[in-house]
């Protein structure tokens, strides 16, 4: 009796270290879902010049919806580069609802895209403004920026908010990037605080930044924000100013 007492506790052991040895493999065997196998690539142009839009890191969002996955899929973002260019190479392959957002320009309409292995796609898109004829000045230890705003559409446009002069000491530089010193200086930044008119377009607008260092390289655009949802900046080229040691 006791050695059959014995042999029922050593066979419920085996049971359960089966089923926990079974509960493990189940947990940590490899799902049959594959990795995501494609990329997507292009460039964001600007329709008033031709060329890739003038921005910075994440100025523009590429967001995509896979509808070949779910009828009401989660969106996924791609940041823009700087040069206006765009790329994941980590992307599912699909059928895709994509579209270029939170950047400062007229809204576009999304496309249906198919994604398999290597995708490009450009995608052309209006600014709210084109930052014109501008120049800098290097006098002492102040940069002095002047510029001119167009309008490639004036009907409906956001209220302009300000424009700013930024400055960093690499060139990733803009409305995300820049010495917070100079930003806070009254005289970096114009309020405008205005709907389009043709005053604007004509005004020659100034900005100066101070106290720039002996021996630095600095590099500075104009960025001018326009009061629609994102708030982000169409942005000028940039330019790289360096400071004669003393």
């Amino acid at each position: 009796m006791k050695n059959e007492i014995i042999m029922k506790k050593l066979l419920i052991k085996g049971i359960i270290s089966a089923g926990f040895l079974f509960f493990v493999f189940s947990c940590t065997k490899k799902d049959n879902f594959a990795g995501p196998d494609s990329g997507f690539q292009g460039n964001i142009i600007d329709s008033v010049t031709g060329k890739n839009l003038v921005t910075e890191t994440g100025g523009v969002q590429i967001e995509l919806k896979q509808l070949s996955w779910s009828t009401n899929p989660s969106p996924y973002d791609i940041p823009s580069k700087p040069d206006g260019s765009f790329e994941d190479t980590r992307i599912f392959s699909g059928h895709y609802s994509v579209i270029p957002i939170k950047g400062a320009f007229w809204p576009v309409d999304s496309i249906l895209k198919d994604i398999k292995g290597s995708t490009s796609q450009n995608f052309t898109v209006v600014p709210y403004l084109e930052i014109t004829n501008v120049t800098h000045t290097l006098n002492a230890d102040s940069l002095v920026m002047t510029f001119q705003l167009q309008a490639p559409r004036t009907s409906g446009l956001p209220q302009i908010l300000d424009a700013s002069e930024f400055v960093n000491n690499t060139n990733f530089v803009g409305g995300s990037a820049f010495i917070q010193s100079f930003f806070n200086q009254s005289s970096s930044k114009v309020v405008i605080n205005s709907n389009w008119s043709p005053t604007i377009g004509a005004t020659i607008y100034r900005t100066v930044v101070h106290n720039l260092q002996p021996g630095w390289t600095y590099y500075a655009r104009i960025g001018v924000r326009l009061n629609d949802s994102y708030k982000k900046y169409d942005l000028s080229d940039i330019v790289q100013i360096a400071i004669p040691s003393k």
